[in-house]
């Protein structure tokens, strides 16, 4: 599995220059770029298309992060309105491992737009567009939250070596476990910079990087990247390593942990995932360089079920909060697997297989807010977004070519259940929903952040009252 970022260099801020356009100037043809099919000529450039967000950010930290979290907060379970405010925690890799940090930070001020799917086409008697609509169209168009971006508070507490992954408590967030190159898995409170960043709107880095000792430290024989906190117990813990083994952490306390220092063994490579059931207090599910996905029960050492998932390695998992039957994992030859635990006892418990990437599988994670939706990001550069309740309909299709007066020609090979593909971040490692925001991503790269809300994350074709 190709895990780390090559060339690791620290982001600098660029004043970016904005265009122009004149109505005088010559329209130029646009198309639609496939990735991995059409190639770009010297003279050609991508340029990201607004009308497909209803928001859209990037901002970075620093040193790129392999891995971050998206933390629980108080301000409110369900937000549908901008301007948002996300807090995070993510883990740096830096040149050199003392100059390594967790960073804690709130971005706030995130603005983005309500568009209807299709925009109305209303025109006067004379059948050009009038121009009350376009001065219409114009305030559509303004951001909620204002024109000023969002605004990014910074807090870093030191850490020794890259960190491989981080995860928060859900029911906890301020504590938080990270997976270091060193082989040690450790855990933090970072409850007083939590604090700290909700009590000031102070931009940017807020003072010195903290020394901060951890509430608890365990070192693996091996380095490793799987670890999952558990949805239902708060405080269990497991952690994987590139030895094979997985461990089991049950909290003693608030702040202390006990560790079964006998492994869970069965697999013959590197443990590269990790997942909770959502249902069962005792079950979880392990992904690893053997090709293969493990189903384990803590009160045993040894897997209830394990089966071939992939003909490569199998990178990452992700079992669906909202059925919890459903098990997606994504591989080294970016095939995306999508399984109904149910039909294991049958043989053949593939109920979707795609083929639509064609480098690794970085990371993959089911929407929060609709049963059938996930996230897929790969290291081909592009973050896709799949709903595997929608099939082909020649019926809709001609209705949606209708509405926006335009013939669409989408590539015949694309998979029907493909809503939506994000490109523009380098080498991307990581993404995550937000669990209360509908329809907010937020993903990781060499290059820094995104955060993006697709426009037709809602539905796909627009009711006749739109």
């Amino acid at each position: 599995m190709t895990r780390g970022i090559k060339h690791r260099q620290k982001a600098k801020s660029k004043t970016k220059k904005r265009s122009e356009s004149s109505s005088s100037a010559p329209q130029v043809p646009v198309k639609v770029w496939q990735p991995g099919v059409d190639k770009l000529e010297e003279d050609e450039e991508l340029q990201c298309d607004p009308s497909a967000y209803n928001s859209l950010h990037a901002f970075h930290i620093g040193w790129p992060c392999l891995s971050f979290d998206i933390l629980r907060d108080t301000l409110g379970l369900v937000r549908t309105e901008f301007p948002h405010t996300v807090y995070f925690m993510a883990g740096t890799q830096a040149e050199k491992p003392s100059w390594n940090s967790i960073g804690i930070f709130k971005v706030s001020n995130i603005s983005g737009k309500r568009r209807e799917l299709v925009p109305k086409h209303e025109t006067d008697d004379s059948g050009v567009d009038g121009e009350d609509s376009d001065s219409e169209d114009d305030s559509d168009d303004e951001e909620e939250g204002g024109a000023t971006g969002p605004t990014l508070q910074l807090r870093k507490v030191t850490h020794e070596g890259c960190i491989n992954r981080i995860r928060a408590m859900a029911q906890n967030p301020h504590i938080c476990a990270t997976w270091a190159e060193s082989g040690h898995v450790q855990i933090w409170d970072m409850s007083s910079h939590l604090n700290a960043l909700a009590e000031t709107e102070m931009e940017g880095v807020q003072g010195v990087d903290v020394v901060q000792a951890p509430l608890q430290k365990f070192k693996h024989k091996n380095e490793g990247y799987a670890i999952d906190w558990s949805p239902l117990v708060p405080g269990r813990l497991i952690s994987g390593d590139c030895n094979n083994n997985i461990y089991l952490w049950e909290p003693a306390s608030a702040a202390t942990w006990n560790i079964d220092t006998t492994a869970f063994t069965g697999h013959t490579g590197s443990v590269e995932d990790l997942q909770w059931s959502p249902t069962e207090p005792n079950v979880f599910a392990s992904c690893s360089v053997d090709k293969t996905i493990a189903i384990w029960d803590t009160r045993g050492r040894s897997p209830a079920a394990s089966f071939k998932a992939h003909n490569a390695d199998v990178n990452v998992l992700s079992w669906n909060r909202l059925a919890s039957c459903m098990l997606a994992s994504g591989s080294d030859d970016g095939t995306i697997s999508i399984r109904d635990l149910r039909l294991l006892k049958e043989g053949d418990s593939v109920v979707a297989h795609f083929e639509y990437h064609k480098h690794p599988i970085t990371s993959i994670e089911w929407s929060p807010h609709e049963a059938s939706s996930l996230a897929v990001s790969s290291s081909d550069n592009q973050l896709t977004i799949w709903d595997l309740s929608l099939e082909k309909d020649e019926e809709e299709e001609a209705e949606f070519k209708a509405k926006t007066q335009e013939h669409v020609k989408a590539p015949e090979d694309l998979p029907p259940q493909l809503l939506f593909i994000h490109q523009g971040q380098k080498d991307p490692k990581e993404l995550h929903w937000h669990t209360q925001i509908p329809g907010m991503i937020v993903s990781t790269a060499a290059d820094g952040f995104n955060v993006l809300m697709p426009s037709n994350i809602q539905s796909t074709l627009p009711s006749d009252g739109a």
